[in-house]
């Protein structure tokens, strides 16, 4: 028997996974505070909908609550949920501190729940195709890693600081591809462009075991989106470029004579996101840990906290040579 799922937020990216779970079969419940969200909802779905929380924890009928709400409700929502015994999958970033997301990273332990953060790209079958061709060895020895993440995006402003929106992608794809946990972060530099104290534009460069470098570039303010990775091999560089609707994953390298070969890499079309579905419900049937479980989800947290305290650092030492 399927396990029964709430979502809890179901505004621009929840509806895509109202959507998928509704597909799935597991869509029981949805909680929102727009009254307007739920009217779509009930007329979409035809499930449980309400204003109030305590409706979805205190129902014991529902085994698994999906959280995709603003950023700095995850962890007390989470921690909500765990508490009344559900499973949990939450958008990430798993929380805004690293002690709140190792707390909730201990809580589900102690109570053998199912802990995920959806960390949807380690889901994307570009991504698995990639992970296996650098674990087979087809690109050499990794020696730089670029991920270019940028959009033009003024509602996700709310986060104070863009890499809390974008960089857990890229820093939760880095680590999945390599097998490896970033040793941390070497420089990191921010910009407010509204001189509003909110950071719309930045500069991550962070390290992996065995001196594996790695930039990340994430921007709100950028017309034309970008969706870029790029990984240096000794032998060969894959690209992948999630803008494009095929294509996504080539592998590029050059010959004797300076041709530059480019090879396109077959994946699977699935969404990724219905495969992240699909692995939190196979934990919460299997107990098996998710691919993106708490630990990993701690793990980019704890990056994100230490970026952006050297940002702090870094600004107030370039405001300083003004003063």
């Amino acid at each position: 028997m399927k396990p029964n799922i709430a979502l809890v937020g179901c505004g621009s990216w929840g509806k895509n996974l109202a959507r998928n779970l509704f597909n799935l079969g597991v869509l029981k419940a949805v909680c929102d505070a727009d009254p307007k969200i739920l009217d779509y909802v009930k007329k979409a779905y035809n499930v449980k909908i309400t204003i109030n929380l305590a409706d979805i924890v205190s129902d014991p009928d529902i085994d698994g609550i999906i959280i995709a709400t603003p950023s700095h409700t995850h962890y007390s929502l989470a921690r909500l949920a765990l508490l009344a015994g559900k499973h949990v999958y939450v958008e990430k970033p798993l929380a805004r501190g690293y002690l709140q997301a190792q707390e909730l990273n201990h809580l589900a332990g102690v109570k053998g729940l199912t802990l995920m953060v959806g960390h949807l790209l380690v889901y994307h079958p570009a991504v698995n195709r990639l992970r296996q061709l650098i674990f087979n060895g087809e690109l050499g020895e990794i020696r730089f890693l670029n991920s270019d993440r940028r959009n033009f995006n003024q509602q996700a402003r709310r986060d104070n600081n863009v890499i809390w929106d974008l960089a857990p992608h890229d820093i939760s794809m880095m680590s999945y591809i390599l097998g490896l946990e970033p040793i941390g972060i070497v420089n990191a530099c921010g910009w407010s462009t509204n001189n509003d104290s909110v950071i719309d534009v930045a500069h991550l460069d962070l390290t992996f075991p065995g001196d594996i470098p790695a930039h990340i570039h994430n921007s709100w303010i950028d017309p034309q989106k970008q969706v870029l990775l790029t990984v240096n091999g000794s032998k060969k560089t894959a690209v992948i470029n999630d803008i494009r609707s095929e294509k996504k994953l080539e592998l590029y390298s050059m010959d004797d004579d300076g041709t530059v070969i480019v090879e396109p890499c077959s994946y699977s079309l699935d969404e990724p996101l219905k495969l992240e579905c699909e692995h939190f419900l196979h934990c919460i049937e299997s107990g098996e840990a998710p691919r993106s479980d708490g630990t990993s989800g701690y793990q980019v947290v704890k990056i994100l906290e230490e970026a952006e305290q050297k940002m702090h650092i870094e600004n107030k030492a370039l405001l300083a040579k003004f003063i």
